[in-house]
């Protein structure tokens, strides 16, 4: 086909064609195309899960000046960049007669004002094969980086019990509220024992009020959406890899806009 027949198709004079294929691109456009080529490579290193809040914060950084989440967003639809959907969390509880209860005293209040003044915790089931696998975590609401987490085969009190060990070995004189659910782990008398040996306080969310631990949920979904739900596992030593890989990431690559662009271990650094 003729470039003429194409010009009267579209509508367009053959000059004005060719003026549009020979013009220079401005400054904007060569930057456009390379924040494209950066993004495509980003979004491939972290499987497709940046939206363009996390994409904008990146770009910023690698760039080194304030691109604006507009164009972010603009320039994702012309590569034709998508994040993945979000999964909504199904809540079932479970009825079990607590040894002890603590008052909802973080009452949710999830700002801090320095590392390790408030924690937050909480188990949730991942599957590998035909087999459940549990993942018990500590948050900690300063910077929101993961402090200790351990992966199991069971949903008891060892896992959590480890979790919390791990924890509080990083203490430095600090003793943090931390806060969970009502799960038959942390209304346990070993788990008081040890919250008590390290004289922290506890504190519990209400009966059937997950938002209580809102930012413990958040993670969870984050992890699964951004992780857990790309693939199918099929041993525990992948979901293992998996975990391990991810929680890493989330600490020290994934820059948060509340923490200043900065990932949580960045954040927590500064405060040191």
């Amino acid at each position: 086909m003729s470039i003429l027949l194409l010009c009267e198709i579209a509508g367009i004079s053959r000059a004005a064609y060719y003026k549009w294929l020979n013009r220079i691109p401005t400054d904007r456009e060569l930057q456009n195309r390379k924040i494209i080529e950066e993004m495509k490579a980003l979004q491939e290193k972290v499987d497709g899960t940046f939206g363009y809040r996390q994409m904008t914060l990146h770009m910023n950084r690698k760039f080194e000046e304030d691109i604006n989440h507009k164009r972010i967003y603009r320039l994702m639809g012309i590569g034709n960049l998508r994040s993945v959907i979000r999964i909504k969390k199904k809540y079932s509880y479970k009825s079990s007669t607590p040894q002890h209860v603590a008052e909802n005293v973080l009452n949710r209040d999830f700002t801090a004002e320095k590392p390790n003044e408030k924690w937050v915790t909480d188990v949730t089931e991942l599957k590998y094969g035909a087999k459940k696998a549990y993942l018990s975590a500590i948050r900690d609401l300063y910077d929101g980086s993961i402090v200790s987490y351990v992966l199991g085969h069971s949903n008891n009190n060892k896992l959590v019990f480890k979790t919390l060990d791990q924890a509080t070995a990083l203490l430095n004189g600090e003793r943090p509220l931390i806060h969970s659910d009502r799960g038959f782990q942390y209304t346990s008398k070993g788990f008081k024992r040890r919250i008590d040996a390290v004289k922290m306080k506890q504190s519990m969310s209400r009966v059937g009020r997950c938002i209580d631990n809102g930012p413990m949920e958040s993670f969870w979904g984050t992890l699964k959406c951004e992780k857990y739900y790309r693939r199918k596992y099929n041993t525990f030593e992948e979901l293992t890899l998996a975990i391990n890989e991810y929680i890493h990431f989330y600490n020290h690559d994934r820059y948060q806009k509340r923490l200043n662009g900065l990932s949580p271990i960045e954040y927590r650094a500064k405060a040191a």
